[in-house]
């Protein structure tokens, strides 16, 4: 069964992570490359048991300001 994950991907203290928007798993590495890899097999880990797959929809993703 295949899955297509929405990621978000940030920079912090010097490593990249990664994070499926759909269930909160994240991962991180010190390349984007390496962070989506340790999240694509954190995500095979976390649905090896069997758990439903989220429902596949179109996703906005945006930046928001916010004056504090």
């Amino acid at each position: 069964m295949k899955f297509t994950a929405t990621v978000a991907i940030w920079e912090s203290d010097n490593w990249f992570v990664a994070k499926c928007i759909e269930n909160s798993v994240a991962s991180q590495g010190k390349t984007m490359k390496e962070a989506m890899a340790n999240l694509k097999e954190a995500l095979e880990g976390h649905y090896e048991d069997g758990d439903v797959l989220p429902v596949s929809q179109d996703v906005f993703v945006t930046k928001l300001e916010v004056v504090l």
